[in-house]
Protein backbone atom coordinates (compact mmCIF):
# COMPACT_ATOMS: atom_id res chain seq x y z
CA UNK A 1 0.00 0.00 0.00
CA UNK A 2 1.63 3.32 -0.81
CA UNK A 3 1.44 6.57 0.88
CA UNK A 4 0.50 9.99 -0.49
CA UNK A 5 2.09 13.18 0.34
CA UNK A 6 0.08 15.75 0.65
CA UNK A 7 1.59 18.76 -0.78
CA UNK A 8 -0.02 22.75 0.72
CA UNK A 9 0.33 24.36 -2.84
CA UNK A 10 -0.64 27.57 -1.41
CA UNK A 11 2.20 27.88 0.99
CA UNK A 12 4.38 27.29 -2.03
CA UNK A 13 5.90 30.37 -3.86
CA UNK A 14 5.16 31.91 -7.42
CA UNK A 15 8.27 30.44 -8.35
CA UNK A 16 8.44 26.80 -6.71
CA UNK A 17 5.03 26.66 -8.19
CA UNK A 18 6.35 27.49 -11.72
CA UNK A 19 9.10 24.76 -11.34
CA UNK A 20 6.55 22.19 -10.09
CA UNK A 21 4.37 22.83 -13.18
CA UNK A 22 7.46 22.76 -15.52
CA UNK A 23 8.39 19.15 -14.14
CA UNK A 24 4.91 18.04 -14.40
CA UNK A 25 5.21 18.77 -17.98
CA UNK A 26 8.38 17.79 -18.57
CA UNK A 27 7.23 14.30 -17.28
CA UNK A 28 3.89 14.52 -19.05
CA UNK A 29 5.51 14.99 -22.49
CA UNK A 30 7.32 11.39 -22.38
CA UNK A 31 4.19 9.60 -20.98
CA UNK A 32 2.51 6.97 -23.35
CA UNK A 33 -0.90 8.60 -24.41
CA UNK A 34 -3.76 6.62 -23.43
CA UNK A 35 -5.18 3.82 -25.75
CA UNK A 36 -8.43 4.52 -25.84
CA UNK A 37 -9.57 7.76 -28.16
CA UNK A 38 -12.20 8.97 -26.17
CA UNK A 39 -9.66 9.09 -23.09
CA UNK A 40 -7.50 10.93 -25.29
CA UNK A 41 -10.08 13.50 -25.95
CA UNK A 42 -11.32 14.41 -22.17
CA UNK A 43 -7.64 14.31 -21.32
CA UNK A 44 -7.02 16.69 -24.23
CA UNK A 45 -9.64 18.94 -23.65
CA UNK A 46 -8.29 19.47 -19.83
CA UNK A 47 -4.81 19.77 -20.59
CA UNK A 48 -6.24 22.74 -23.20
CA UNK A 49 -8.23 24.14 -20.17
CA UNK A 50 -5.09 23.58 -18.18
CA UNK A 51 -2.91 25.52 -20.83
CA UNK A 52 -5.36 28.62 -20.73
CA UNK A 53 -4.90 28.90 -17.15
CA UNK A 54 -1.28 29.09 -17.72
CA UNK A 55 -1.92 31.27 -20.03
CA UNK A 56 -3.49 34.03 -17.58
CA UNK A 57 -0.59 33.67 -15.12
CA UNK A 58 1.98 33.90 -18.62
CA UNK A 59 0.15 37.60 -19.23
CA UNK A 60 0.49 38.94 -15.90
CA UNK A 61 4.25 37.55 -15.75
CA UNK A 62 4.86 39.35 -19.36
CA UNK A 63 2.79 42.51 -18.20
CA UNK A 64 5.70 43.16 -15.16
CA UNK A 65 8.49 42.31 -17.55
CA UNK A 66 7.20 44.35 -20.37
CA UNK A 67 6.47 47.42 -17.83
CA UNK A 68 8.99 47.58 -15.70
CA UNK A 69 11.43 46.89 -18.53
CA UNK A 70 13.72 44.36 -17.12
CA UNK A 71 13.67 42.59 -20.55
CA UNK A 72 16.72 45.16 -21.72
CA UNK A 73 18.86 44.15 -18.52
CA UNK A 74 19.41 40.79 -20.20
CA UNK A 75 20.20 41.99 -23.56
CA UNK A 76 16.66 42.42 -25.22
CA UNK A 77 15.71 45.35 -27.33
CA UNK A 78 12.04 44.85 -26.67
CA UNK A 79 9.17 42.79 -24.94
CA UNK A 80 9.02 41.29 -28.72
CA UNK A 81 12.35 40.30 -29.00
CA UNK A 82 12.79 38.94 -25.68
CA UNK A 83 9.55 36.30 -26.66
CA UNK A 84 10.90 35.38 -30.18
CA UNK A 85 14.40 35.15 -28.96
CA UNK A 86 14.00 33.32 -25.67
CA UNK A 87 10.60 31.48 -25.68
CA UNK A 88 10.75 30.96 -29.56
CA UNK A 89 7.58 32.49 -30.31
CA UNK A 90 6.17 33.15 -34.11
CA UNK A 91 5.86 37.26 -34.99
CA UNK A 92 2.32 36.69 -34.26
CA UNK A 93 2.00 34.80 -31.14
CA UNK A 94 4.22 37.79 -29.35
CA UNK A 95 2.13 40.92 -30.56
CA UNK A 96 -1.00 38.90 -29.02
CA UNK A 97 0.70 37.95 -25.50
CA UNK A 98 1.74 41.30 -25.35
CA UNK A 99 -1.41 42.83 -26.12
CA UNK A 100 -3.29 40.60 -23.77
CA UNK A 101 -1.03 41.74 -20.66
CA UNK A 102 -0.81 45.30 -21.26
CA UNK A 103 -4.43 45.13 -21.58
CA UNK A 104 -5.64 43.12 -18.80
CA UNK A 105 -6.46 46.15 -16.27
CA UNK A 106 -8.80 47.53 -18.72
CA UNK A 107 -11.00 44.19 -19.40
CA UNK A 108 -11.11 43.22 -15.87
CA UNK A 109 -13.87 40.71 -16.41
CA UNK A 110 -11.82 38.73 -19.20
CA UNK A 111 -8.75 38.77 -17.13
CA UNK A 112 -11.43 37.12 -14.04
CA UNK A 113 -12.69 34.33 -16.15
CA UNK A 114 -9.53 33.60 -17.60
CA UNK A 115 -8.17 33.30 -14.45
CA UNK A 116 -10.39 30.31 -13.37
CA UNK A 117 -10.70 28.74 -16.52
CA UNK A 118 -14.44 30.16 -17.45
CA UNK A 119 -12.81 32.24 -20.36
CA UNK A 120 -10.25 30.01 -23.28
CA UNK A 121 -7.12 32.25 -24.15
CA UNK A 122 -8.56 32.67 -27.67
CA UNK A 123 -11.22 34.28 -26.62
CA UNK A 124 -9.33 36.18 -24.06
CA UNK A 125 -6.56 37.07 -26.49
CA UNK A 126 -9.04 38.05 -29.34
CA UNK A 127 -10.54 40.68 -27.40
CA UNK A 128 -7.71 42.39 -25.52
CA UNK A 129 -6.41 42.71 -29.41
CA UNK A 130 -9.75 44.61 -29.96
CA UNK A 131 -10.21 46.86 -27.41
CA UNK A 132 -6.13 48.03 -27.58
CA UNK A 133 -7.35 51.18 -29.67
CA UNK A 134 -10.27 52.23 -27.75
CA UNK A 135 -10.59 54.95 -24.94
CA UNK A 136 -11.58 53.39 -21.69
CA UNK A 137 -15.15 53.95 -21.62
CA UNK A 138 -15.86 52.34 -24.94
CA UNK A 139 -13.36 49.63 -23.78
CA UNK A 140 -15.67 48.66 -21.13
CA UNK A 141 -18.78 48.60 -23.39
CA UNK A 142 -16.76 46.67 -26.16
CA UNK A 143 -15.93 43.91 -23.83
CA UNK A 144 -19.51 43.46 -22.42
CA UNK A 145 -20.54 42.91 -26.04
CA UNK A 146 -17.73 40.90 -27.04
CA UNK A 147 -18.37 38.56 -23.83
CA UNK A 148 -21.76 38.56 -24.72
CA UNK A 149 -20.93 37.23 -28.35
CA UNK A 150 -18.26 34.30 -26.74
CA UNK A 151 -21.17 33.56 -24.20
CA UNK A 152 -23.56 32.72 -27.28
CA UNK A 153 -21.08 30.54 -29.08
CA UNK A 154 -19.39 32.72 -31.63
CA UNK A 155 -16.12 31.54 -32.57
CA UNK A 156 -13.03 33.33 -31.56
CA UNK A 157 -12.67 34.67 -35.63
CA UNK A 158 -16.59 36.34 -35.45
CA UNK A 159 -15.67 37.78 -31.95
CA UNK A 160 -12.36 39.26 -33.68
CA UNK A 161 -14.74 40.86 -36.59
CA UNK A 162 -17.25 42.10 -34.35
CA UNK A 163 -14.46 43.73 -32.59
CA UNK A 164 -13.34 45.63 -35.69
CA UNK A 165 -17.20 46.45 -36.22
CA UNK A 166 -17.42 47.94 -32.91
CA UNK A 167 -14.29 49.95 -33.67
CA UNK A 168 -14.89 51.32 -36.98
CA UNK A 169 -18.60 52.13 -35.32
CA UNK A 170 -16.20 54.21 -32.84
CA UNK A 171 -14.60 56.02 -35.08
CA UNK A 172 -17.50 56.93 -37.61
CA UNK A 173 -19.36 58.38 -34.14
CA UNK A 174 -16.47 60.52 -33.16
CA UNK A 175 -16.04 61.75 -36.39
CA UNK A 176 -12.54 59.54 -36.50
CA UNK A 177 -11.12 57.29 -38.77
CA UNK A 178 -8.98 54.10 -38.40
CA UNK A 179 -5.64 54.83 -38.56
CA UNK A 180 -4.11 53.34 -41.76
CA UNK A 181 -1.68 50.43 -42.04
CA UNK A 182 1.54 53.05 -42.61
CA UNK A 183 -0.05 55.61 -39.54
CA UNK A 184 0.00 52.45 -37.44
CA UNK A 185 3.63 51.66 -37.71
CA UNK A 186 4.95 54.79 -35.93
CA UNK A 187 7.34 57.42 -36.63
CA UNK A 188 10.36 56.01 -34.85
CA UNK A 189 11.86 53.63 -37.75
CA UNK A 190 12.02 54.78 -40.87
CA UNK A 191 10.55 52.73 -43.86
CA UNK A 192 9.94 52.28 -47.40
CA UNK A 193 7.14 50.12 -49.62
CA UNK A 194 8.75 49.58 -53.45
CA UNK A 195 5.94 48.54 -55.71
CA UNK A 196 6.60 46.95 -59.14
CA UNK A 197 4.47 48.05 -61.60
CA UNK A 198 3.41 46.42 -64.99
CA UNK A 199 6.16 47.83 -67.25
CA UNK A 200 8.77 46.96 -65.26
CA UNK A 201 9.02 50.58 -62.83
CA UNK A 202 8.82 50.72 -59.40
CA UNK A 203 6.02 52.97 -57.31
CA UNK A 204 7.95 54.13 -54.14
CA UNK A 205 6.55 55.51 -50.78
CA UNK A 206 8.30 55.79 -46.67
CA UNK A 207 8.61 57.79 -44.24
CA UNK A 208 12.01 59.03 -42.98
CA UNK A 209 12.96 59.62 -39.04
CA UNK A 210 14.56 62.72 -37.88
CA UNK A 211 18.01 61.44 -38.47
CA UNK A 212 17.81 59.45 -41.64
CA UNK A 213 15.88 62.89 -42.98
CA UNK A 214 18.67 64.63 -42.45
CA UNK A 215 21.24 61.77 -44.20
CA UNK A 216 18.82 62.10 -47.02
CA UNK A 217 18.87 66.19 -47.34
CA UNK A 218 22.53 66.23 -47.03
CA UNK A 219 23.41 63.30 -49.48
CA UNK A 220 20.77 64.50 -52.50
CA UNK A 221 20.50 68.12 -51.57
CA UNK A 222 23.64 69.03 -53.47
CA UNK A 223 23.16 66.45 -56.02
CA UNK A 224 19.39 67.60 -57.15
CA UNK A 225 20.03 71.14 -58.32
CA UNK A 226 19.40 72.11 -61.58
CA UNK A 227 22.19 71.09 -63.63
CA UNK A 228 22.47 74.73 -65.37
CA UNK A 229 20.10 77.42 -67.04
CA UNK A 230 18.59 74.57 -69.76
CA UNK A 231 17.40 71.86 -67.13
CA UNK A 232 13.42 72.20 -67.00
CA UNK A 233 12.79 68.97 -64.59
CA UNK A 234 11.49 69.51 -61.51
CA UNK A 235 12.45 69.41 -58.26
CA UNK A 236 10.79 65.90 -57.98
CA UNK A 237 12.43 64.57 -61.17
CA UNK A 238 15.60 66.12 -60.04
CA UNK A 239 15.73 64.21 -56.43
CA UNK A 240 15.03 61.08 -58.37
CA UNK A 241 17.60 61.57 -60.83
CA UNK A 242 20.36 62.23 -57.39
CA UNK A 243 18.87 58.63 -55.80
CA UNK A 244 19.82 57.11 -58.76
CA UNK A 245 22.98 58.50 -59.05
CA UNK A 246 23.95 57.28 -55.61
CA UNK A 247 22.55 54.22 -55.75
CA UNK A 248 24.34 53.46 -59.21
CA UNK A 249 28.01 55.48 -57.77
CA UNK A 250 27.56 57.90 -60.24
CA UNK A 251 30.10 57.24 -62.79
CA UNK A 252 31.65 53.72 -60.79
CA UNK A 253 29.96 50.62 -60.64
CA UNK A 254 27.39 49.12 -57.74
CA UNK A 255 29.30 47.13 -55.49
CA UNK A 256 28.46 44.04 -54.78
CA UNK A 257 30.50 41.43 -52.87
CA UNK A 258 30.30 38.25 -53.54
CA UNK A 259 31.50 34.98 -52.29
CA UNK A 260 33.22 32.72 -54.45
CA UNK A 261 35.91 30.44 -55.66
CA UNK A 262 38.25 31.60 -58.25
CA UNK A 263 37.43 28.14 -60.11
CA UNK A 264 33.43 30.05 -60.09
CA UNK A 265 35.06 33.26 -62.08
CA UNK A 266 36.73 31.00 -64.41
CA UNK A 267 34.02 28.79 -65.59
CA UNK A 268 32.80 26.62 -62.98
CA UNK A 269 29.52 25.07 -61.79
CA UNK A 270 30.02 25.82 -58.12
CA UNK A 271 27.51 28.64 -56.92
CA UNK A 272 28.91 31.48 -55.40
CA UNK A 273 27.17 33.47 -52.33
CA UNK A 274 26.08 36.80 -51.16
CA UNK A 275 27.08 38.59 -47.91
CA UNK A 276 24.18 37.89 -46.36
CA UNK A 277 24.13 33.70 -47.53
CA UNK A 278 22.10 33.64 -49.91
CA UNK A 279 23.50 31.41 -52.82
CA UNK A 280 23.86 32.47 -56.24
CA UNK A 281 24.43 30.87 -59.46
CA UNK A 282 27.50 30.81 -61.12
CA UNK A 283 26.38 32.10 -64.42
CA UNK A 284 25.00 35.17 -62.62
CA UNK A 285 28.19 35.43 -60.29
CA UNK A 286 30.07 36.24 -63.52
CA UNK A 287 27.84 38.45 -64.91
CA UNK A 288 28.09 40.57 -61.31
CA UNK A 289 31.91 40.63 -61.74
CA UNK A 290 31.71 41.59 -65.19
CA UNK A 291 29.63 44.44 -64.31
CA UNK A 292 31.00 45.28 -61.07
CA UNK A 293 34.54 44.39 -61.05
CA UNK A 294 36.57 42.23 -59.07
CA UNK A 295 37.82 43.17 -55.80
CA UNK A 296 39.79 40.74 -53.89
CA UNK A 297 39.17 40.89 -49.98
CA UNK A 298 42.78 40.12 -48.38
CA UNK A 299 43.59 39.27 -44.58
CA UNK A 300 46.17 41.51 -44.27
CA UNK A 301 48.26 44.29 -46.09
CA UNK A 302 47.75 44.19 -49.75
CA UNK A 303 45.12 46.20 -51.96
CA UNK A 304 42.89 46.95 -48.67
CA UNK A 305 44.41 48.23 -45.91
CA UNK A 306 43.27 45.75 -43.26
CA UNK A 307 45.36 46.49 -40.13
CA UNK A 308 45.49 49.68 -39.28
CA UNK A 309 47.04 49.81 -35.70
CA UNK A 310 45.65 52.27 -33.19
CA UNK A 311 46.67 55.37 -35.03
CA UNK A 312 42.78 55.11 -36.63
CA UNK A 313 39.83 53.99 -34.22
CA UNK A 314 36.99 53.38 -37.04
CA UNK A 315 37.16 50.65 -39.57
CA UNK A 316 37.93 51.50 -43.25
CA UNK A 317 35.37 51.17 -45.87
CA UNK A 318 37.95 47.17 -46.96
CA UNK A 319 37.95 46.39 -43.90
CA UNK A 320 33.80 47.00 -43.49
CA UNK A 321 33.61 44.60 -46.80
CA UNK A 322 35.62 41.94 -45.07
CA UNK A 323 33.62 41.78 -41.87
CA UNK A 324 30.27 41.97 -43.83
CA UNK A 325 31.68 38.99 -45.28
CA UNK A 326 31.98 37.81 -42.35
CA UNK A 327 29.08 38.58 -40.60
CA UNK A 328 25.53 38.09 -42.70
CA UNK A 329 23.90 39.28 -39.52
CA UNK A 330 24.87 40.78 -35.97
CA UNK A 331 27.60 39.04 -33.80
CA UNK A 332 25.39 38.45 -31.12
CA UNK A 333 24.15 34.98 -31.32
CA UNK A 334 20.31 35.10 -32.18
CA UNK A 335 20.46 39.14 -33.25
CA UNK A 336 18.31 39.08 -36.72
CA UNK A 337 20.18 42.14 -37.70
CA UNK A 338 21.62 41.95 -41.33
CA UNK A 339 25.41 42.95 -41.10
CA UNK A 340 25.09 45.52 -43.95
CA UNK A 341 22.72 47.51 -40.98
CA UNK A 342 25.17 46.36 -37.92
CA UNK A 343 28.07 48.98 -36.58
CA UNK A 344 31.68 48.35 -36.42
CA UNK A 345 32.63 46.78 -33.16
CA UNK A 346 36.11 46.69 -31.45
CA UNK A 347 35.86 43.22 -29.64
CA UNK A 348 37.56 44.41 -26.65
CA UNK A 349 36.72 48.23 -26.52
CA UNK A 350 38.70 50.61 -28.71
CA UNK A 351 38.85 53.01 -25.42
CA UNK A 352 40.51 50.25 -23.31
CA UNK A 353 44.15 50.80 -25.15
CA UNK A 354 44.46 47.38 -26.38
CA UNK A 355 42.27 46.87 -29.16
CA UNK A 356 43.97 48.45 -32.26
CA UNK A 357 41.52 48.38 -35.47
CA UNK A 358 42.86 45.53 -37.14
CA UNK A 359 40.18 43.07 -38.70
CA UNK A 360 41.47 40.12 -36.74
CA UNK A 361 40.00 42.21 -33.79
CA UNK A 362 36.83 43.56 -35.08
CA UNK A 363 33.58 42.56 -35.42
CA UNK A 364 29.95 43.86 -36.52
CA UNK A 365 27.23 44.19 -33.59
CA UNK A 366 23.64 46.27 -34.66
CA UNK A 367 23.60 49.40 -32.79
CA UNK A 368 21.17 48.11 -29.65
CA UNK A 369 23.87 45.26 -28.98
CA UNK A 370 26.97 46.85 -29.57
CA UNK A 371 25.86 49.97 -26.67
CA UNK A 372 24.54 46.90 -24.28
CA UNK A 373 28.09 45.22 -24.89
CA UNK A 374 29.67 48.53 -23.86
CA UNK A 375 27.57 49.54 -20.52
CA UNK A 376 27.38 45.29 -19.67
CA UNK A 377 30.50 44.06 -20.61
CA UNK A 378 30.10 40.84 -17.86
CA UNK A 379 27.16 40.05 -19.72
CA UNK A 380 28.60 39.47 -23.49
CA UNK A 381 30.74 35.83 -23.53
CA UNK A 382 32.85 36.09 -26.16
CA UNK A 383 34.19 33.13 -28.40
CA UNK A 384 35.73 33.08 -32.11
CA UNK A 385 34.91 30.49 -34.83
CA UNK A 386 37.27 28.07 -37.08
CA UNK A 387 36.41 30.41 -39.64
CA UNK A 388 37.23 33.52 -37.27
CA UNK A 389 34.06 35.13 -36.79
CA UNK A 390 33.32 36.37 -33.85
CA UNK A 391 30.43 34.86 -31.74
CA UNK A 392 29.08 36.98 -28.53
CA UNK A 393 26.64 35.37 -26.07
CA UNK A 394 24.46 37.05 -23.68
CA UNK A 395 24.57 35.52 -20.55
CA UNK A 396 21.94 36.34 -18.23
CA UNK A 397 22.64 39.16 -14.94
CA UNK A 398 22.18 36.01 -12.62
CA UNK A 399 24.99 34.42 -14.46
CA UNK A 400 27.46 37.49 -14.86
CA UNK A 401 27.06 37.82 -10.81
CA UNK A 402 28.21 34.29 -10.45
CA UNK A 403 31.38 35.00 -13.04
CA UNK A 404 32.26 38.34 -10.20
CA UNK A 405 31.05 36.40 -7.03
CA UNK A 406 33.03 37.20 -3.94
CA UNK A 407 34.71 34.68 -1.79
CA UNK A 408 32.48 32.79 0.82
CA UNK A 409 32.17 35.91 3.64
CA UNK A 410 32.66 38.66 1.92
CA UNK A 411 29.78 40.80 1.05
CA UNK A 412 28.31 40.82 -2.46
CA UNK A 413 27.63 44.22 -3.48
CA UNK A 414 25.13 42.22 -7.03
CA UNK A 415 23.11 40.93 -4.19
CA UNK A 416 19.37 42.65 -3.41
CA UNK A 417 19.34 42.90 0.86
CA UNK A 418 17.79 39.95 2.61
CA UNK A 419 15.11 41.69 3.20
CA UNK A 420 13.52 41.95 0.20
CA UNK A 421 14.37 38.23 -1.19
CA UNK A 422 11.13 36.10 -1.53
CA UNK A 423 11.39 33.10 0.37
CA UNK A 424 12.90 30.43 -2.35
CA UNK A 425 14.68 26.77 -1.68
CA UNK A 426 18.69 27.78 -1.90
CA UNK A 427 18.77 25.34 -4.82
CA UNK A 428 16.86 27.92 -6.98
CA UNK A 429 18.59 31.28 -6.07
CA UNK A 430 20.83 31.32 -8.91
CA UNK A 431 19.44 29.36 -11.08
CA UNK A 432 21.19 29.89 -14.69
CA UNK A 433 19.03 29.98 -18.21
CA UNK A 434 20.51 29.79 -21.65
CA UNK A 435 21.87 32.74 -23.39
CA UNK A 436 20.35 33.51 -26.09
CA UNK A 437 19.07 37.32 -27.86
CA UNK A 438 16.77 38.90 -29.97
CA UNK A 439 16.66 41.16 -32.73
CA UNK A 440 18.04 44.38 -32.40
CA UNK A 441 16.84 47.64 -33.31
CA UNK A 442 18.29 48.63 -36.57
CA UNK A 443 21.90 49.67 -36.44
CA UNK A 444 22.81 52.35 -39.01
CA UNK A 445 26.55 53.50 -39.83
CA UNK A 446 29.79 53.26 -37.79
CA UNK A 447 29.34 54.66 -34.74
CA UNK A 448 32.17 56.04 -32.28
CA UNK A 449 30.97 53.37 -30.14
CA UNK A 450 33.63 50.81 -28.19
Amino acid sequence: MCSTEVIDVASMSTSELVDAAAAIAAELAQREVPGAPAVCLRDAETLGRTIDLYESALAEMIGRVDASGEMRRWGYPSTRSWLRTSLGMREARAKERIALSRERHRVPEVTRRLAIGELSYGYAATIAGAVTRLNDEDCTAAQDILLDLARQGFSAGKVAAFGNRITDLIADRDGTQTPDADSRRGYEHSWIDSTRALDGGRFLKGWLNAEDAALWDGTLAPLAKPAGTEDRRDLSERTAAALTNVLSGGHKATKVTVICDLDTLTGGRAPARLTDGTPIPAEQARRIALSAGVSPLILGRGHIPLYLGRSVRFASAGQRRVLETLYPTCAVQGCEVPGTLAEVDHVNGWALGDTPTDIDNLALACGFHNRFKASNPDQIHITRSVNGRYIYRLLSPEDSRDRHRPPEGVPNPWDPPVESCPSRRPHHRHRTRSARTGPSTRGRRQTAGP
